[in-house]
């Protein structure tokens, strides 16, 4: 069973890699949902155009949309 390190780095099973069509090098993203880590290879070019269907609030700077993106993390309970 592989273990974390003591430089908290995870090796990932040679079978499943394989399975997930990871290779070395990959880009990856790493979600924490309830106590659990979900990582997903990273395609190349796979954001490109994920929010063009979504059209921007030109009245709220880009400072605005930070600081409400901040408070409404704070707000949110631990």
């Amino acid at each position: 069973m592989p273990k974390i390190s003591a430089k908290r780095q995870i090796t990932l099973p040679a079978h499943q890699c394989r399975l997930a069509g990871i290779e070395p090098g990959d880009e990856y993203r790493s979600f924490v949902t309830d106590r659990r880590i979900t990582i997903v290879r990273q395609a190349p070019g796979s954001a490109w155009g994920c929010l063009e269907h979504l059209e921007p609030d030109e009245t709220v700077s880009e400072e605005q949309s930070r600081q409400d993106a901040l408070e409404a993390k704070r707000a949110r309970p631990s």
